[in-house]
């Protein structure tokens, strides 16, 4: 019979963190002497900084017998699927693009991916140019490629949507294609921009080893649509892909798909979204105020998370952080030339001396001008304040950017700080380039946030403009039930994309649910 030990401790972080210590304090808290476990298997690690030290909360199962097999893994074996009868074509090779093949293949249906970006090696050339030259490939970029807007960023795994599918299946999914085991542990898991794009390529090729196909530098422009049928795509060189169903993960940047729907008639709405800036300080001072102690030792890079309600003319919006990044960069995520776009991502070491994030205010329907727009008019308002970003900060990459102090005190910073943004950046008033209310908002918010957090609202930071990525400012619609366009058969709307998602987890879980809802679905 299986034996374990189900134990829980709170350690200090010299010792969580010291494989030799850690093993024995285990050991100690499970009653037992050295040779006396088979195996001790950790199960989450977090951190509880509410005391006067931060403390390090282990959950871990002492095996007394040989664990199985299974807790090891492979966890994931897929069929060969060259022959299969029904294909499915996938636009997007994002995690929503790429988790929906692999569960495709599971399911004994081909996976046709059409990816409009680069492979994820050939990419980083693009991304080079980005930086160092302000050359904005339309289709090769930090949102566009393979492995999507997550591969070139911070990685983090960690999402709110547990009733939407199984986390662990994905972590694990991840595990095996060479993500680091850390992240089946760790309470706020990531994996790191540096490890990401081998992920991802292990990703793409158990596709391809199962008889599914990968299509790059393969751009969509048009639909095969047979009254309200969808039967496939049609691409830039004019060829035309048909398949069972389409599954649409273009991600939240694919502006032309938005319109392309919108022309023919396909409906889309516009939705919610958020908008502001990035915020950059020092590390040592975000470790400092969130672990009190001035060296942080083996406690990985503090993040935050931070959330005001604010008032402006009678309209109560929040601001809140988003994809905050701790030891990080800041890096242009603009997608055609003429405007600027700011996003954060981290190393998995998270070993930056900035710590990054962005802080944004909440956008409704009410503050677009639906009249005018209609379904896009949330896409329309993000372009005008991109384009001015660029306009104002002289035409290429550099970013507008103000030092927190000044911008408390709606006052042009004479001299900015050292920063992680390779373009450069330019000293601009936020408020000319977010509008003044919006601007009034994000003040508000970090008046408050700098009473949550010592030090945090001060002149040793400075916010960097715009993020205005933070989801897809449309949304595709889905019948719940069948998860098809509710006009449209044969088109799975899925991923951050068409609304549904937000973030590497929930975009892989989405896609997974779109690959079981056409599996299961007979179309004609």
């Amino acid at each position: 019979m299986l034996d374990k030990k189900e134990i829980e401790v709170l350690l200090p972080a010299e010792v969580a963190y010291d494989e030799y210590a850690r093993y024995g304090a285990l050991l100690d808290a499970a009653g037992l002497q050295p040779g006396e476990a088979d195996f001790v298997h950790l199960r989450r690690r977090s951190i509880d900084a509410r005391g006067r030290q931060p403390l390090v909360r282990l959950r871990a199962d002492v095996w007394l017998t040989p664990p199985p097999a299974e807790l090891f893994g492979p966890w994931f074996q897929y069929p060969d699927v060259s022959g299969a009868r029904r294909t499915v074509l996938i636009v997007g090779a994002g995690p929503a693009g790429l988790f929906a093949a692999l569960r495709a293949i599971e399911l004994g249906i081909k996976p046709i991916v059409v990816e409009r970006g680069k492979d994820v090696r050939t990419r980083r050339r693009d991304l080079a140019a980005l930086n160092k030259e302000h050359l904005v490939n339309p289709d090769s970029n930090y949102c566009f490629g393979e492995g999507g807007a997550g591969t070139y960023s911070d990685g983090k795994l960690y999402t709110r949507s547990t009733k939407r599918g199984d986390i662990q299946r994905i972590l694990r999914l991840l595990v095996q294609h060479g993500a680091t085991p850390d992240i089946l542990v760790d309470a706020h898991p990531h994996i790191g921009t540096n490890k990401l794009p081998s992920v991802v390529a292990a990703l793409r090729e158990s596709v391809r080893q199962a008889g599914g196909e990968v299509h790059f530098d393969t751009r969509v422009t048009d639909l095969i649509l047979d009254k309200n049928r969808l039967r496939g795509v049609v691409t830039a060189t004019g060829e035309a892909l048909e398949a069972d169903a389409v599954i649409l993960a273009t991600g939240h940047s694919a502006r032309d798909i938005y319109e392309l729907l919108h022309r023919r008639g396909v409906r889309v709405e516009a939705k919610p979204f958020a908008l502001g800036v990035r915020v950059e300080h020092p590390q040592a001072l975000i470790d400092q105020a969130q672990y009190r102690r001035t060296d942080r030792g083996p406690l990985p890079a503090a993040s935050y998370a931070l959330v005001h309600q604010t008032q402006v003319k009678g309209k109560q919006r929040g601001v809140f952080s988003f994809c905050m990044c701790p030891g990080g960069f800041i890096v242009p995520a603009a997608t055609a030339q003429g405007e600027v776009v700011v996003n954060g991502m981290s190393p998995s070491r998270r070993d930056s001396r900035y710590a990054n994030s962005g802080i944004v205010a909440a956008i409704e329907l009410e503050d677009m001008d639906l009249r005018q727009h209609g379904a896009l008019a949330g896409l329309r308002y993000q372009q005008e304040i991109e384009q001015r970003a660029c306009a104002l900060a002289g035409h290429t990459q550099l970013a507008p950017a103000q030092r927190l102090g000044d911008f408390l005190k709606n006052k042009l910073s004479s001299e900015l700080l050292e920063t992680s943004y390779q373009p450069g950046l330019t000293p601009i008033r936020m408020d000319d380039v977010l509008g003044a209310n919006l601007a009034e908002r994000l003040r508000q918010g970090f008046q408050n946030f700098g009473r949550k957090i010592p030090g945090y609202a001060t002149n040793v930071a400075q916010i960097v403009g715009v993020e205005s990525r933070t989801s897809a400012p449309v949304r595709i619609p889905r019948d719940p039930a069948t998860l098809q366009h509710p006009e449209i058969t044969g088109l799975f709307p899925c991923g951050e994309g068409a609304g549904f998602a937000g973030g590497i987890v929930s975009a892989a879980m989405d896609g997974e649910r779109c690959a079981e809802a056409m599996a299961a679905l007979s179309i004609s």
